[in-house]
């Protein structure tokens, strides 16, 4: 495992110490979940835009005869 620092304030770091909380153990869930957010985030993103870009078909274009002309001409 690697390690990470911080700096915090004197007043929060005695808050911390105060409370029986495994700090370490909470940040390093916290930071996870943030970054399965993010992850999920960037899909939703990607998604949208690819919805955005993608072009309609014209109207009456019948995709079959198209696939059909193409193998045809190989």
């Amino acid at each position: 495992m690697t390690r990470t620092s911080i700096s915090l304030p004197e007043n929060l770091k005695r808050e911390m110490e105060a409370a029986e909380v495994n700090w370490s153990a909470y940040l390093r869930d916290a930071i996870s979940e943030r970054l399965k957010w993010e992850t999920e985030r960037n899909v939703a993103e990607a998604v949208l835009l690819n919805e955005k870009l993608r072009r309609k078909a014209p109207k009456g274009w019948d995709s079959t005869r198209a696939v059909r002309e193409w193998r045809d001409r190989r």
